[in-house]
């Protein structure tokens, strides 16, 4: 996933004296299960002695679940990761099928109607689940929230029911024969993971509608069947199965391929031998001249991608695209044969655009399918932390910026100038580890460093092709390394381990250690060897000063817009305030601090400055006021007289090729 700024396993032992039935427990797992259950264990344990000091009255009740939660901590594992939850499983279920209802009176309530039928085989209890999050969408959602009016029924009549915890509800059936739980989702999130609606059109993920048998695994046949107004289209990256009707062969492929339904524009044109579908609302908001646009840039970007992994993954291809002016900036999340773009309207028709694009459809290799192990397979019922999201994110971002200058969309100056905002983003913000970043994600720092790992990973790919290039001569690249992985990983059905990647990285550049570039710039927090690796390709960093006009302010982009995060004394916004627009420059267009230093680069130190913000849900209108910095920038140019080897090396990474 990314997002767009309109202007961003490490073990913890615990040790804890209180002796119980649980610190004994987790003494007996650590050996057959690992530190990860011992960590939950005393982590629990910690808590019920800090609870519970010394001996009290617990009620029966209390006694009951204490003795629950003992038993499902210290139970057995079938995978890497063990919860309170995962121990409790559901009766089977056969013969799964799912129907989502939108029409023009549920686009005008907000909501979409979701039924789910199954069979059963008896009397136990059913335990359906939502999920948490959609994987691309690396933060916890808790879908459920925005659960209503529940209802279970067999043969007509209403089943008893009732929460097992706040994602999972509990179905008791009278006996054999089908069982349909329905409930109403409040479809007013604008977020690319959720579900959104208006009075024509609704977006949604399967991870937001359909349930899972908890327990019982994910590899179960389901089919979607859409009921929609007559004349809406329904565009999905699902295979048919009849009118309105969709199949997938297991849960993951399930709630991976969103859906649009309504009123929008749809076309579609051949690349790479494959479908392509470019679906954008409200219809009207790309046609002419801009549609054309971004058709010449997907047949561009997709088959320089292609050319990296040497296939296709999918059959057909769907970019689902959303403009919406309350939308802050843009982002996209991307599913292994669409994606789904939410852009603000001053993002339509900019530069940005093929970048986003090709982002998310390197993604249908890179992380859908070549994915770190701590990812595989994806569970839906907690956070999948892996500190290798940099390579997942990062590492896609510098093939978005290759796939561009490789496909003729920028030349090799236009893929200079993106590298040097990502070299200047990185040198303003903290030092941070990448493998800290990555895990760090989860939580969304507010230091600004909550997305760092796509810059500062798709420098360490660009340092990584060049050393790779150098120490073989250009015969092998970073895109070996890619396609190393994707073979021997993915199409193995598994995701790859840390040593893997290394091991490959080193073994494609012909036995290079790579242990100090990991321990210093991956794990540790050293500035990045520009001047060292740089030249290798006949390039180099020159630094400009410049004294530049400043509002005074930090910010982050999210979802929501553009948030301040640190001002100066005299810059009249406070942290947390949303910028709406500054001296009279949208915060939604993403140019928008170029033109704001073009336009005031000779004004005079002091000048009022007006700044529309909102606070606490309100707009208001400051007064903040202009002053100047001395700013050295970063920029990457050429060696006019590079050797023939670094010619080679700079040449085959533009290009994307080797020596024979």
């Amino acid at each position: 996933m990314v997002k767009l700024d309109p202007a961003e396993p490490k073990v913890v032992e615990y040790s804890i004296a209180w002796e119980s039935l649980l610190t004994r427990a987790s003494l007996a797992i650590r050996g057959r299960y690992g530190n990860e259950v011992k960590q939950r264990l005393e982590q629990s344990t910690l808590l019920f002695a800090t609870a519970f000091p010394r001996p009290l009255h617990i009620p029966e009740m209390r006694i009951k679940d204490i003795l629950l939660l003992t038993i499902a901590l210290a139970a057995p594992l079938s995978g890497p990761r063990v919860s309170a939850q995962a121990i409790a499983t559901s009766a089977p279920l056969t013969d799964i099928r799912y129907e989502v209802t939108f029409t023009r009176v549920n686009g005008e309530r907000r909501q979409v109607a979701t039924a789910m039928t199954f069979t059963v085989g008896g009397t136990d209890p059913v335990l359906l689940s939502l999920p948490k999050w959609t994987p691309g969408a690396y933060e916890i959602d808790n879908f459920s929230r925005y659960v209503s009016n529940f209802s279970a029924e067999q043969n007509g009549t209403s089943l008893a029911w009732d929460k097992a915890d706040p994602d999972t509800w509990r179905v008791r059936p009278r006996g054999v024969g089908e069982v349909t739980v329905q409930f109403d989702y409040l479809a007013d999130s604008l977020d690319n993971a959720n579900t959104w609606s208006r009075p024509d059109f609704l977006l949604f993920n399967g991870t937001n509608l359909f349930p899972y048998p908890e327990g019982r695994g994910f590899d179960f046949p389901a089919s979607v069947t859409v009921n929609t107004e007559a004349g809406w289209k329904v565009v999905t990256g699902m295979t048919s199965a009849g009118p309105r009707r969709y199949a997938a062969s297991n849960y993951h492929d399930l709630v991976d391929m969103p859906f649009f339904v309504g009123q929008f524009d749809v076309d579609s044109t051949q690349i790479s031998g494959t479908w392509v579908r470019f679906a954008t609302y409200p219809s009207g908001s790309v046609t002419g001249g801009a549609r054309v646009a971004v058709w010449e840039a997907l047949k561009r970007v997709i088959p320089a991608e292609v050319k990296v992994f040497g296939e296709v993954p999918w059959n057909t291809y769907s970019v689902l695209q959303i403009a919406d002016p309350s939308y802050g900036g843009g982002s996209g999340l991307e599913h292994q044969n669409s994606h789904v773009d939410v852009l603000g309207m001053g993002m339509l028709g900019t530069p940005v655009l093929p970048s986003l694009y090709a982002h998310e459809i390197f993604h249908a290799w890179n992380v859908k399918r070549l994915r770190p192990s701590d990812m595989w397979p994806y569970r839906y019922d907690e956070e999948q932390p892996t500190p290798l999201l940099w390579i997942s994110e990062g590492i896609t971002d510098y093939y978005a910026d290759l796939a561009e200058v490789r496909g003729g969309i920028i030349d090799p100056k236009g893929f200079y100038l993106l590298t040097d905002d990502k070299i200047s983003e990185v040198e303003g913000l903290p030092p941070t580890a990448l493998e800290d970043a990555s895990l760090s994600t989860w939580v969304h720092p507010r230091d600004g460093t909550g997305y760092i790992y796509y810059s500062k990973g798709s420098l360490a790919g660009l340092l990584l092709d060049i050393m790779i290039r150098d120490a073989s001569d250009n015969h092998a690249s970073l895109d070996d390394v890619m396609r190393t992985l994707y073979n021997t990983a993915y199409k193995n059905g598994r995701g790859f381990t840390s040593d893997e990647w290394w091991s490959t990285v080193s073994k494609v550049a012909r036995g290079k250690s790579f242990s100090d570039f990991f321990a210093r710039y991956v794990d540790g927090r050293d500035p990045f060897p520009y001047e060292k690796v740089l030249p290798l390709a006949g390039l180099r960093l020159a630094r400009d000063t410049a004294r530049v006009p400043q509002l005074g302010i930090a910010s982050l982009q999210d979802s929501t817009g553009l948030h301040v995060t640190a001002v100066a004394p005299a810059a009249g916004v406070k942290p947390g305030d949303q910028l709406i627009s500054v001296a009279g420059f949208s915060a939604d267009d993403p140019e928008w601090t170029q033109k704001f230093r073009s336009r005031f680069a000779r004004m005079p130190e002091g000048t009022d400055l007006p700044v529309i913000i909102r606070r606490a849900g309100a707009e208001q209108t400051l007064t903040a006021h202009l002053h100047f910095v001395l700013s050295v920038g970063l920029r990457l140019v050429e060696d006019p007289r590079p050797s023939a080897r670094e010619r080679r090396i700079r040449d085959g990474l533009l290009r994307g090729v080797t020596q024979p």
